[in-house]
């Protein structure tokens, strides 16, 4: 029980952190690279994604599973958009986004 409830709060802390750097890239894209419409649009659904993911894994519902593994697929599908930018926050984004995949994957499997 106690590796469970430590897992819980390495994915909570996660997704917090990608859904921070999710909308601090998706806003610094708005304002500095408007071409990145990609960017703009993963950052902002892997935040949403990630705001729902965070509410499931609090409630032991067996739908949980299901959104982490699509929270997982679509930080990876963001890391992958802003590993193309050469802006600092896109890198500090697309990091955070692998991480909370790799933590989404797991939390779906436990």
């Amino acid at each position: 029980m106690a590796n469970q409830t430590q897992q819980s709060g390495d994915t909570t802390a996660a997704l917090l952190d990608c859904i921070k750097l999710c909308l601090q890239c998706a806003n610094e894209c708005i304002d500095q690279q408007p071409d990145m419409k990609d960017c703009i649009k993963l950052c902002n659904l892997c935040a949403d994604t990630c705001v729902v993911c965070l509410k499931c894994t609090s409630t032991g519902l067996a739908q949980t599973k299901g959104i982490c593994n699509t929270c997982a697929d679509v930080c990876d599908a963001c890391a992958v958009e802003c590993d193309k930018g050469q802006a600092g926050i896109m890198r500090q984004c697309a990091d955070a986004c692998r991480r909370c995949a790799s933590a989404c994957r797991q939390m779906a499997t436990a």
